[in-house]
């Protein structure tokens, strides 16, 4: 349904906040991005999609929200990684690596096992291998 309008599905969450339930959608469209109009559409197909559905898949009542990724968009499928190479990104692993958790820096390479970090330390660049098995979240980040 959001690909049958030119959109991609880029990530989807559903979290309680106090005491509220969101499903929450985060869609983009290339080239240029996604509009708010383009948002407020797929808002109210998605809902009446999930209104029609029975039984209904999420048992609590919920917010649906639709939003565009931003400019720190998840990296989550293997085209988001392609497009993510020589980009500035943010790395959040499971277990520590060289003491670190967190890793921020310009993906250099990329393949089934591993992908290259160049990170700075100080005033110097190093050059790290992550194994893709230990990224529990990656995104594009903004380098200050």
């Amino acid at each position: 349904m959001i690909s049958d309008h030119g959109c991609e599905l880029v990530d989807l969450e559903y979290v309680k906040e106090k005491s509220q339930d969101y499903l929450r959608l985060y869609v983009d469209k290339q080239p240029g991005g996604i509009d708010i109009e383009t948002i407020a559409d797929l808002s109210e197909l998605v809902g009446e999609k999930l209104d029609s559905l029975v039984p209904d898949p999420l048992p609590d009542p919920y917010i649906l929200e639709l939003s565009s990724p931003g400019l720190e968009r998840p990296i989550k499928k293997d085209a988001d990684w392609e497009k993510a190479k020589d980009q500035y990104i943010h790395v959040g692993l499971y277990q520590k690596l060289e003491g670190e958790k967190v890793f921020e820096g310009f993906l250099r390479d990329i393949d089934e096992e591993n992908l290259q970090l160049e990170i700075k330390i100080k005033t110097r660049r190093k050059l790290i291998t992550i194994p893709r098995k230990q990224v529990a979240n990656a995104r594009f980040a903004i380098e200050f």
